[in-house]
């Protein structure tokens, strides 16, 4: 049986670049590239990549980029973007939950909830940690945005979806104070027109939380910070309001 963020982005490539929330992909590069002093010898791992945005623009910029996805048609639309754009991207079709990269690269991208943290369990969002750990060099940089926990404890998580996505999920719409999960329904239409209703399920850590996360797979400089859509940077205290946060760790 599929999970559902299996089914959400089976076939619906062309409708989720046309979603707010990837406006701001220049901006993010900016700030990825200025964590990395801009070396341009630096090889990039894209986990989660979807139809390709960041990794993309990093290649434009003059980077070695390998990216992978669960979904084959956001691999595919990545693929044609890329050769569109004229650059060279490695694309591959992988489950960030059992990767085998070892001491490969010096940056790890994990960026908007591309695989980190849709699991099932917190076990699977664990070992996609884990994985990202293990594929980077020792002093490597790992950049990461996922659900900030604080917002849901001071915020309607479905006021907030209802206002600035493109879905409804007004007819259901549960977060779970015991385990931080939010569970949500919405009537899901393809890139061909074909509705289905989605049972959601997404996992909101606090700080504290995912710095013991990423303390236990290896990194010993954690910093997050509030991530605003397109304009990340270390001057963005985390807030209540910020339903996203940035986290910046360093491999020990």
């Amino acid at each position: 049986m599929k999970q559902w963020y299996e089914e959400f982005f089976e076939n619906s490539a062309a409708t989720y670049d046309e979603e707010p929330f990837v406006k701001g992909t220049g901006g993010e590069v900016d700030f990825v590239e200025k964590e990395i002093e801009f070396d341009k010898n630096a090889t990039i791992l894209d986990i989660g990549c979807g139809t390709g945005r960041h990794a993309i623009e990093l290649a434009k910029r003059g980077y070695s980029v390998t990216a992978v996805d669960l979904s084959a048609s956001q691999l595919a639309k990545a693929r044609l973007k890329a050769g569109a754009a004229n650059v060279s991207v490695q694309f591959k079709k992988a489950d960030g939950r059992y990767l085998d990269y070892n001491n490969q690269f010096d940056v790890v991208i994990m960026v908007c909830e591309g695989a980190f943290p849709l699991m099932e369990t917190d076990e699977m969002n664990f070992y996609i940690l884990k994985n990202a750990s293990n594929a980077l060099k020792r002093n490597g940089v790992f950049v990461l945005t996922t659900l900030n926990g604080l917002f849901p404890l001071f915020h309607s998580v479905k006021d907030f979806i209802n206002q600035y996505g493109t879905y409804d999920v007004s007819r259901v719409n549960t977060f779970n104070l015991m385990t931080f999960r939010d569970y949500s329904e919405y009537e899901h239409v393809d890139d061909e027109g074909n509705k289905k209703v989605l049972k959601c399920n997404e996992r909101y850590y606090v700080p504290s939380e995912i710095t013991w996360l990423l303390k236990t797979v290896g990194f010993s400089q954690i910093d997050i910070y509030g991530a605003e859509l397109g304009k990340w940077s270390r001057n963005n205290k985390l807030r209540t309001e910020d339903f996203e946060m940035l986290v910046i760790a360093r491999k020990g």
